[in-house]
C-alpha cells in the first residue's frame, strides 16, 4: 500500500447529522483570516473538499469539519465546514460535533461541569459552552454569529410552483426560509426526496436572481440553502434544510434555526429572552434562545444560542493511492439526487 495523502477523522453525529472532524493530515490553508481561508478553498483550490466529500470516499450525507490554526488569539481552533457543494463558513450541528470531538478525545482538557471552546469561523467567533459529566459532553450551547433578515416576504415566480414567498436571512450562512405548505408538502421522512429536490431547484432559482453578501464579511456571500419550515402543534418549528446536490439535513440545522429566529423576531413573533424548539425531519431537536440584539451594518441583528448534543461513533483514516482513477471523487445522480453545477 502506498498513499500520497492521508486524512484522519473523528466521526460524530449531531441530532442525526454526520460531522466527521478532521484531526490529522491537514496542516493549514492559505489565508490571514478564516474568511480568506474559506475563499481560498472555494475560489482557488478545492481539491481537498472534492477528495473528501465525493464518492467513493464519502457520500451525499454528512460533512467534514476542518480544524485549522486559529487566526484570532481568542479562539481555540479555526473551523471550516466542507460539504459536497462547497466549503461553508458555519454550521451549528458541525460545530457541536467539533466541540464534542475536541473534548472527548482530549484535544482540549475537559472540565466539569462546563468547558468553553471558542471556534474561529469566517462568520465570526463562535463560543461554545459544553456541559460535561463523567467524561462525556452531554450538551453544547453555541453563541451563534449575529443573525439578521436581509429581505422579508420576497416573492419569486417559478414555472413549476407558481409564486413562492421566502425570507432571506443570515444565520451563519444565508438562507431562503420557505413555508413548506406553499408546495403542499409536509416535513416528513417520506417526503424527504421531494423536499430535497424542490429545495435545491428553488435555491438555484433564487441564487440566480439574488446577489447577497454579509455587510461586514464579503467572503461570506450567496444563498447557501433553502430551509423549509412549518409550525408544530406544540409550538415547535419543524425544519428541513435542503443541501446541494440533493439531500436534507438530518439535524434541525443550527444556522437555519438561527436565521429563523431572526425572521421570527422581525415579524414580532419572538422577543428577547424567549426560546424556540427546532425539530428536524427525523424528530431530533435543538433549543434556540434569543439573548440580545446587535446591529450588523444596516441590519438589526439578533443574538441567538443553539443547544444540542453529539455522539462519537467512530474513527477513520482515508488515503489516496497515486494510481486511483478518481482522486477528486465523483457524483452520480442515482444516489445524490442530481449532479451539481459547482
Amino acid at each position: 500500500m502506498r498513499w500520497t495523502r492521508t486524512i484522519q477523522s473523528i466521526d460524530v453525529h449531531c441530532a442525526g447529522e454526520i460531522g466527521r472532524v478532521i484531526t490529522g493530515g491537514v496542516l493549514d490553508i492559505p489565508g490571514a483570516s478564516m474568511a480568506e481561508k474559506l475563499a481560498y478553498i472555494n475560489e482557488v483550490d478545492d481539491d481537498l473538499r472534492r477528495f473528501l466529500c465525493s464518492e467513493p470516499r464519502s457520500g451525499p450525507a454528512g460533512s467534514f469539519v476542518l480544524l485549522l490554526p486559529a487566526t484570532d488569539s481568542q479562539a481555540d481552533t479555526g473551523f471550516i465546514v466542507l460539504q459536497p457543494d462547497q466549503a461553508h463558513a458555519m454550521s451549528g450541528s458541525n460545530a457541536i460535533c467539533a466541540v464534542t470531538a475536541i473534548l472527548e478525545t482530549g484535544m482540549k482538557p475537559m472540565l466539569e461541569p462546563t468547558t468553553e471552546v471558542v471556534l474561529d469561523t469566517a462568520a465570526g467567533l463562535v463560543r461554545a459552552v459544553a456541559h460535561c459529566q463523567g467524561g462525556k459532553v452531554s450538551n453544547v450551547t453555541l453563541t451563534m454569529p449575529t443573525a439578521f433578515v436581509a429581505q422579508q416576504g420576497v416573492t419569486i415566480e417559478t414555472q413549476k410552483w407558481g409564486s413562492i414567498t421566502y425570507d432571506l436571512c443570515f444565520g451563519g450562512v444565508f438562507y431562503a426560509l420557505v413555508d413548506a405548505q406553499q408546495l403542499h408538502l409536509e416535513i416528513t421522512p417520506e417526503s424527504a426526496r421531494e423536499l430535497a429536490i424542490a429545495g435545491v431547484e428553488l435555491r438555484d432559482l433564487i441564487a440566480s436572481s439574488t446577489d447577497i453578501c454579509h455587510p461586514l464579511t464579503p467572503a461570506v456571500n450567496g444563498i447557501a440553502y433553502v430551509m423549509w419550515r412549518s409550525n408544530e402543534p406544540d409550538g415547535a418549528v419543524k425544519t428541513c434544510t435542503t443541501m446541494r446536490p440533493g439531500r436534507i439535513d438530518r439535524s434541525p440545522c443550527g444556522t437555519g434555526s438561527t436565521a429563523n429566529m431572526a425572521a421570527s423576531y422581525a415579524k414580532g413573533m419572538l422577543q428577547v429572552g424567549e426560546s424556540m424548539v427546532s425539530r428536524s425531519t427525523i424528530g431530533s431537536e435543538f433549543v434556540s434562545r434569543l439573548v440580545g440584539l446587535e446591529q450588523v451594518g444596516p441590519y438589526t441583528g439578533v443574538q441567538v444560542t443553539i443547544s444540542g448534543q453529539a455522539w462519537i461513533y467512530g474513527m477513520s483514516q482515508l488515503g489516496l493511492d497515486p494510481a486511483d482513477p478518481f482522486p477528486q471523487g465523483f457524483i452520480v445522480a442515482d444516489t445524490w439526487g442530481q449532479v451539481p453545477n459547482v
